[in-house]
């Protein structure tokens, strides 16, 4: 499958897969289906429209679209005609947005009316008031100065914006020779993607990756078996890297089958799973934690399933992981970012569970790994926990516009350095242990928070547990642990405290906790701890009061 994958380009996939799965089913979508034919059709008309506008090699499309097929097809045409995919998160308004386009130099803007109940035409609108008085040929933009045409997928449309429908009937009128033309003329090594970071750390970069992500996947799907005969049930959102490489990329490259969701529903998920009979699952362990405590769960029929992707290493995942083996199916890991992809490290399948649970596994053919010391440079020997860098063919060339940002991260033997914690042993098996920007530093000790979640979620009433840093005036900074207990439980910070005390030093033992609904999240799921760490100040009066929960402290 996966002989001379290096020198494919994302343009060809859709090609490709009719060429072997023609009638075979490929897309599932609120009950419409397509079969690999069908797809490759559908992105080949959306192509021919692109070029019908005059969207040129190498222009930037930003795609600010919720999943559903129409941004899959686009997806693919924008790589076929030799320009750049920006996949722009659903969640961004107004101020994000404007940053994202104009950061990005996106000449095209694709998005769609509505989506429940935002406008994202009338988000876009405020951006762009040009949108309510001029033509869609004459339109321009003077906050977003690159941006010259915008394109709506729906039945209501600006006076300003060509629809999808009158798009795709221009496509018509391009010839499919012109389009085999421009096709031709894309090369492996073209820049093919805009990936923007998912800011759970703050202001987004983009980084830019080439061809070469269609190997990265290839060679994961081999590791973990994946074939046409797989079922993927995709609910993650398609402009973040963990659902374009394992959803996106993967069915077009294996021939699987994915039924897509708009957006994470448990109830839905495990409706369509057992309908379905999806084989694989991918998520983080708030969505495994979803699915198995849903009270629909013990009723649904999982037989069908044989592979769950939750990526493992911090300590706060492991009882997830257990539990998905015990109640799902095997679990598997691996370890990626924006800034190199997902799957540039993966357990086998074959590995014991301790392995899948607990650890990232090995890196992918064509990756390079090493620990070091991040205060000094040096590599670290085996065993011992530092700063992971990576290097190899899939990782990005750099931030979109920001050289100063990527010599930062990037250094001049070509190891980015991740900012992540992890441990490698004398084999290569590597664990991903959290991010250095999370360490605590209470009175001079460093405190690992997630030393203290795992801890904290052994307690038998404490379903999430998240550990964030406050400012404190005689340790510098103190733990802060939000707590969301199980439903029907009650725990109280007196049961936490003991719970903890003679377990860990009484310096990690957390000054607060703060009993919560909910996370911040992103939209792919991660929680988002400086926003965490942001709500927990306000309930706790460090910052203006302003937030829905209860809390307790400590007192000092």
């Amino acid at each position: 499958m996966t002989w001379g994958v290096e020198r494919w380009t994302v343009g060809d996939l859709a090609d490709r897969a009719a060429e072997r799965f023609r009638d075979r089913e490929a897309l599932c979508f609120r009950d419409r289906r397509w079969s690999f034919g069908q797809f490759q059709g559908d992105v080949d008309r959306a192509a021919r429209g692109l070029l019908a506008l005059g969207v040129r090699t190498g222009e930037h499309v930003a795609l600010w679209v919720p999943n559903r097929p129409e941004w899959l097809h686009l997806f693919f045409a924008v790589a076929k005609i030799g320009a750049v995919i920006v996949p722009i998160n659903t969640r961004l308004r107004t101020v994000d947005l404007e940053y994202v386009v104009r950061q990005s130099d996106s000449a095209t803007l694709v998005t769609v009316d509505r989506w429940g109940p935002v406008g994202f035409q009338e988000i876009l609108r405020e951006l762009c008031p040009e949108l309510e008085t001029t033509t869609p040929s004459a339109f321009s933009s003077s906050r977003c100065p690159s941006l010259r045409r915008v394109l709506v997928l729906g039945d209501r449309v600006s006076q300003g914006a060509f629809s999808w429908s009158e798009v795709v009937e221009a496509g018509g009128r391009v010839s499919e020779g012109a389009l085999s033309e421009r096709h031709a003329a894309v090369a492996p090594a073209d820049t093919v993607l805009i990936m923007y970071t998912s800011g759970t750390t703050g202001f987004p970069k983009g980084a830019m990756h080439g061809h070469g992500i269609v190997r990265t996947v290839a060679d994961g799907a081999s590791r973990w078996g994946m074939t046409s005969r797989d079922v993927i049930l995709m609910y993650l959102p398609l402009f973040h890297t963990f659902g374009l490489y394992e959803g996106v990329l993967m069915f077009l490259l294996t021939g699987a089958r994915m039924v897509l969701m708009e957006r994470f529903d448990p109830a839905e998920a495990l409706r369509l799973l057992a309908r379905e009979r999806a084989t694989y699952l991918c998520g983080f362990d708030t969505h495994y934690q979803d699915l198995m405590d849903h009270p629909a769960f013990s009723a649904t029929d999982v037989r069908s399933l044989r592979l769950a992707f939750l990526p493992a290493g911090m300590a706060s995942t492991e009882a997830v992981a257990r539990r998905v083996n015990r109640l799902l199916c095997r679990s598997v890991s691996a370890y990626g970012m924006t800034e190199i992809g997902t799957g540039a490290c993966r357990s086998f399948l074959d590995a014991p569970e301790d392995e899948r649970c607990l650890a990232s596994g090995y890196p992918a053919p064509g990756y390079g790994y090493q620990v070091i010391d991040p205060a000094t440079g040096r590599a670290l020997p085996p065993g011992t926990p530092g700063e992971l860098c990576v290097r190899g063919y899939g990782v990005m060339r750099g931030y979109y516009n920001k050289p100063e940002e990527t010599a930062r991260t990037i250094d001049g033997e070509g190891w980015l350095h991740t900012g992540d914690r992890a441990v490698m042993d004398q084999d290569g098996f590597i664990r991903f242990m959290g991010r250095y920007k999370e360490l605590l530093k209470v009175g001079g000790e460093n405190v690992d928070p997630l030393e203290v979640e795992a801890l904290l979620l052994r307690h038998s009433a404490v379903s999430q547990a998240k550990v964030v840093g406050v400012p404190d005036r005689r340790l510098g900074e103190v733990a802060v642990a939000c707590v969301i207990p199980k439903e029907g439980e009650g725990v109280t910070l007196e049961d936490l405290l003991t719970f903890c005390q003679g377990k860990m030093a009484s310096f990690k033992i957390p000054r607060h906790v703060l009993f919560l609904k909910e996370y911040p999240t992103t939209s792919s799921g991660k929680v988002q701890k400086f926003l965490l760490r942001e709500q927990a100040m306000m309930m706790l009066g460090l910052s203006p009061a302003g937030s829905d929960g209860d809390s307790t402290s400590k007192a000092e």
